[in-house]
């Protein structure tokens, strides 16, 4: 297992802090712990938690420990903890493979790896190793990094505006007043495209990842058009969550990459994206094409070039090669305010 984790779901009793909080409640933390925490939060990397406690005591705790704030999604009950780490990874819409899990009791490791073989358990003794490993450290930490879990709760605000609206998900959608700028990738851009290309598994259509010098490469190349998303909307950024790589040769240009962060899954980017795409080809009379690698996880990506009228050209194995027929001009979704 070799992916970076994105998620770490800790436990609290004898894990976060020392004691169980049922029993005396006046728990202290552990040695460091706070360091910890911030330490992966400033690296953009999400944290939750599986306890089994009263969530009302356990929650007041971590607010008088000002440790609250940090953990989205929190899973305080009496469910066991596989079923918790399952409704964390769904909630954050991740895969369980970017998940690590803290707790001091064997019994609850053991049931967790046990249901989930491929979620990273840690024995709470080794928390204060938790910094140092390989697989806590992203390979660049970007400005979208540190306001990732930010980014999360503004997520979590508009989820619960959405429950309780009463209009059409259209509706809803234009009552966010989102804001997306697509744009030619810059210098400046670089690192959070190699995050996006190393991060994001579901909503890509190819999963084809270029080293940084390759990535680089794409900006001044004539023979590419490199693209990156960056959307906001009332509640907040979103930060850059979409890229696409289109090469072009004489008359063809061919979508080599096109992905999303799994946050816009229901906004609707990866449409806009290839309207932009779509419409430069049209304007610049190129016959537009479109790689596809199926996976076990990117079904969404293939509905979505399917739903923007893209044909089956050719098909060998995994590999699909689409082709867009129509000629005619695209128009973005209307409750999106493009910015180009």
């Amino acid at each position: 297992m070799s992916s970076k984790i994105k998620c770490v779901v800790w436990d609290l009793d004898n894990t976060v802090w020392n004691g169980v909080l049922l029993e005396d409640e006046n728990v202290s933390l552990k040695k460091n712990i706070i360091r910890i925490i911030k330490t992966l939060d400033e690296r953009g990397i999400l944290q939750s938690i599986a306890s089994k406690n009263e969530y009302e005591p356990a929650m007041e705790k971590l607010k008088q420990f000002r440790l609250d704030e940090y953990f989205i999604y929190p899973q305080i009950n009496w469910n066991s903890k596989a079923e918790t780490v399952n409704k964390i990874a769904e909630l954050i819409n991740i895969g369980k493979d970017t998940i690590a899990f803290v707790d001091d009791q064997e019994t609850e490791r053991e049931e967790v790896l046990f249901t989930n073989p491929e979620v990273m358990v840690i024995d709470a003794e080794d928390y204060l190793e938790i910094p140092s490993m390989d697989r806590m450290i992203p390979t660049f930490i970007t400005e979208d990094s540190r306001k990732r879990r930010q980014m999360y709760q503004s997520d979590i605000s508009r989820k619960n505006e959405e429950s309780e609206y009463t209009g059409s998900s259209e509706e809803f959608l234009t009552s966010l007043n989102m804001e997306l700028k697509i744009s030619r990738v810059k210098e400046e851009d670089l690192q959070r495209v190699e995050e996006l290309t190393i991060r994001t598994h579901q909503l890509n259509s190819t999963g084809y990842t270029y080293s940084y010098d390759e990535l680089r490469s794409f900006i001044d190349s004539k023979n590419h058009v490199f693209l990156v998303a960056e959307l906001k909307d009332r509640f907040g950024e979103y930060g850059k969550i979409g890229i696409a790589l289109m090469e072009c040769n004489g008359n063809k240009c061919t979508i080599k990459l096109l992905l999303m962060s799994c946050r816009v899954m229901t906004k609707g980017i990866g449409t806009a994206m290839l309207v932009n795409i779509i419409n430069y080809a049209r304007e610049n009379k190129k016959d537009l094409f479109a790689e596809f690698l199926q996976t076990d996880r990117n079904r969404v990506m293939y509905i979505t070039y399917k739903f923007m009228g893209f044909e089956e050209h050719k098909t060998e194995g995994d590999k699909i090669m689409f082709r867009y027929a129509s000629s005619e001009k695209r128009d973005y979704p209307a409750y999106l305010n493009i910015i180009t």
